[in-house]
């Protein structure tokens, strides 16, 4: 039985300001409760920018972005239900992580626990004084402590080691398995993937040229999604469709 969708997005055409090029060019899309869904395509494809417009980040016709059933922009409502992850975190004050915690009010103690330790946080750690690494660890701490419907993931995995990044990869998908959490995830480390989304969009040039379950995807059936995807991406950077590119 279908269920009504989470996210959805109807001929989506934007542009920044002063830009002549559309950076999203009649994007369609619909994704039910608890998908997982892999976003995918070359640099400057447009997928950071569509994950910002479903966050609510660029004004957009309301009946153009829907989330939750409430226009993406337009409804305050949705920052308790939706989070973008990813980008910069230019946290470098002279605390520690367990001071910047003390002032996250109604959290689940569990749920701070289980998020410390699947993501390897030292509460002591100076926030001025950290790696990369840890303070992308620190930032999606902070980003998870409060479960959300909707989880919009920009490359959060860069600076992550392989442990750290399976072990987010498994309390995500126990968030969309356990809690119905929706999740689109834009990467382009791909290894095991294909064992964890549950549907692939790739986008090319601002435009969606697959938009598939997995178990749909006739080419997964005997090679690896990285050699599949390296595909694509050669053949279509070389004849990317008309529109723009961010």
């Amino acid at each position: 039985m279908a269920h009504a969708p989470v996210i959805e997005v109807r001929d989506l055409r934007f542009a920044y300001r002063g830009e002549p090029r559309e950076v999203l060019a009649g994007v369609s899309l619909r994704v039910e409760p608890g998908r997982r869904v892999l976003v995918i395509g070359a640099n400057g494809a447009g997928k950071t920018t569509l994950l910002r417009v479903i966050a609510g980040k660029h004004m957009v016709p309301a009946e153009t972005v829907r989330v939750l059933g409430r226009a993406a922009f337009h409804d305050p409502e949705l920052t308790s239900q939706v989070e973008l992850l990813g980008g910069r975190f230019p946290f470098e004050v002279d605390l520690r992580v367990d001071e910047v915690l003390d002032r996250q009010l109604g959290v689940d103690p569990a749920r701070r626990a289980h998020l410390i330790d699947v993501l390897g946080v030292d509460v002591g750690w100076h926030m001025h004084a950290v790696s990369d690494g840890q303070r992308r660890r620190v930032q999606l701490l902070l980003g998870l402590l409060r479960p959300r419907k909707v989880l919009l993931l920009d490359e959060i995995t860069t600076d992550l080691d392989l442990i750290a990044r399976q072990d987010l990869l498994a309390f995500l998908r126990e968030e969309s398995e356990q809690r119905g959490a929706t999740i689109l995830y834009a990467t382009h480390i791909f290894d095991t993937l294909e064992r964890w989304a549950t549907d692939l969009l790739y986008v090319v040039a601002g435009k969606v040229i697959v938009d598939s379950p997995i178990s749909g995807l006739a080419e997964l059936a005997d090679r690896p999604l990285v050699s599949v995807v390296e595909g694509w991406l050669r053949r279509d950077v070389r004849t990317p469709p008309a529109g723009g590119v961010r």
